[in-house]
């Protein structure tokens, strides 16, 4: 057993297993309070398990377009075969066509077109509505669709806005029942998953608990996701020893550990009010991984990421009777830390512990890791301002926000760091920062400033706008110290 991270407490007791025969729909009050703070592993259309039934491969004579003389469609085939169009290019070229516009394509291209409107690094309104106006289309000309396309349309209403409520709860359990009831599609491992995921965030932990409970009802497998899952869900609940269990769960059933699954036990243990025990993980996932003699895999990149938790799934599978075999793997799979590893230990210490030194010493760690620098960083520094500046005795003081405005400017104007940019929480933060610590003048000018470099839709302009409004309406909390 890989023992890299040898953390656990106490061995794995017995639960109570009750299986349900149905799903209620949530209740709109919330059972829990909850305020998100660091995000949990993140599950999409993309995040098959192996087991799950997959579309046979067209013949060549249904590769050809219901529609070969139409312009428009020649028009989106060419842009699907572009993998550096962007969904919202996809989408507008799909939008060109008469409606519904699916009954233009052939199957394959329909799922083609599904899978590239389900490749977002980020859920947001946007990509949702974009993602299920094409599933509206499919009911318009009664087309059935796939598992993976349902599992999609899940996760999009569960986790098109950064706090999971009980709103998209309610919408996510609507959006599978249309699938198994209506549709008459089968739910898989990955279905309920995606449904764990949605009421782990939102804070149902009963109705997590209620969804495990009806997997095993179905016999159905937890796959890799759903194993990182549940060492979320401990952490949401506020059980170290449980999240250990969790972890212990993960590596006995020959699953691969790479840095996605230590990023979540890190901000699990910290969710579960023991940041020492996820320093612990942080310092023995740089020991582990400068001890790797051969060439580690490493994943720049969200879809990289997410391929290679697909590929480690895999490895699992193949390997499950071949200890050697799988241990290799894992010594070839990067442990080291990255981005969502430092901005974890950013977080906790701008909304928790104000520490400053702590988040200086992680980003000069950062720089000697040669981790790349990302625009969240600087939001949640702006975040740290907003929150801990503009009072007596702070080490948040005016001269520092200063250096951090000068710093981002100074990125953006190399174009050094294409992950650095000016998007909405950006914004917000940094006006906020400057509005406590310098003063409403000051917080206008920098607003000024970021508004050249934004390129921002109406909806953000709007939305950002009547945040920022109110509260430079207010007086910030404490004095303007410096």
């Amino acid at each position: 057993m890989l023992d890299y991270y040898n953390f656990d407490k106490s061995d794995e007791k017995d639960e109570k297993d009750v299986c349900l025969t149905s799903l209620p729909s949530v209740p709109p009050q919330d059972d829990h309070d909850y305020k998100p703070v660091i995000e949990g592993p993140n599950v999409s259309q993309e995040d098959v398990s192996p087991k799950l039934s997959l579309p046979k491969e067209a013949s060549p004579a249904s590769e050809a377009l219901n529609s070969k003389d139409d312009p428009a469609v020649e028009r989106l085939l060419v842009i699907l075969d572009d993998e550096d169009s962007t969904q919202e290019t996809v989408f507008q070229a799909y939008s060109d066509l008469p409606f519904p516009g699916v009954i233009h394509l052939s199957e394959k291209v329909r799922r083609r077109l599904f899978r590239r409107l389900s490749q977002v690094e980020r859920k947001s309104v946007e990509t949702m509505l974009r993602y299920l106006s094409v599933v509206d289309d499919m009911k318009a000309a009664d087309i059935p669709m796939i598992a993976v396309e349902w599992n999609s349309a899940i996760a999009f209403t569960g986790r098109c806005f950064a706090k999971v409520t009980a709103t998209e709860v309610n919408l996510a359990i609507r959006t599978w029942k249309e699938m198994e009831h209506e549709a008459k599609v089968r739910s898989g491992s990955v279905t309920f998953t995606i449904l764990f995921d949605i009421a782990t965030k939102a804070g149902k932990l009963v109705l997590a608990e209620m969804i495990l409970k009806e997997m095993r009802a179905r016999n159905l497998s937890l796959n890799r996701f759903a194993r990182v899952g549940i060492i979320y869900y401990h952490g949401i609940r506020g059980d170290g020893d449980a999240i250990r269990r969790a972890y212990k769960s993960f590596v006995q059933a020959g699953e691969i550990v790479d840095t996605v699954v230590m990023n979540c036990v890190i901000a699990s243990l910290i969710r579960a009010g023991e940041p020492l025990a996820a320093v612990n993980v942080y310092e023995r996932m740089k020991a582990m991984d400068s001890s790797k003699t051969g060439t580690p895999i490493h994943a720049p990149g969200w879809k990289a990421v997410r391929e290679l938790g697909r590929v480690l799934t895999r490895a699992a599978l193949i390997y499950c009777n071949d200890p050697e075999g799988r241990q290799r793997v894992q010594n070839e799979t990067s442990l080291a830390p990255n981005l969502r590893t430092y901005a974890i230990f950013i977080e906790h210490h701008v909304v928790e512990t104000g520490e400053l030194r702590q988040i200086t010493a992680l980003l000069e760690e950062m720089l000697f890791l040669g981790v790349p620098l990302h625009g969240q960083i600087f939001v949640k520094l702006f975040k740290g301002f907003a929150i801990h500046g503009g009072v007596r005795y702070t080490s948040w003081t005016r001269t520092r926000l200063e250096s951090v405005w000068v710093a981002l400017l100074a990125v953006l104007d190399r174009g050094t760091a294409p992950n650095v940019v000016v998007r909405r929480w950006m914004v917000v933060w940094a006006v906020k920062a400057f509005r406590k610590c310098h003063g409403r003048e000051r917080a206008l000018e920098v607003w000024a400033e970021l508004s050249t470099r934004w390129k921002a839709s109406a909806a953000d302009e709007q939305a950002v706008s009547q945040m920022l409004s109110d509260a430079l309406r207010k007086k910030p909390a404490g004095g303007d110290w410096g």
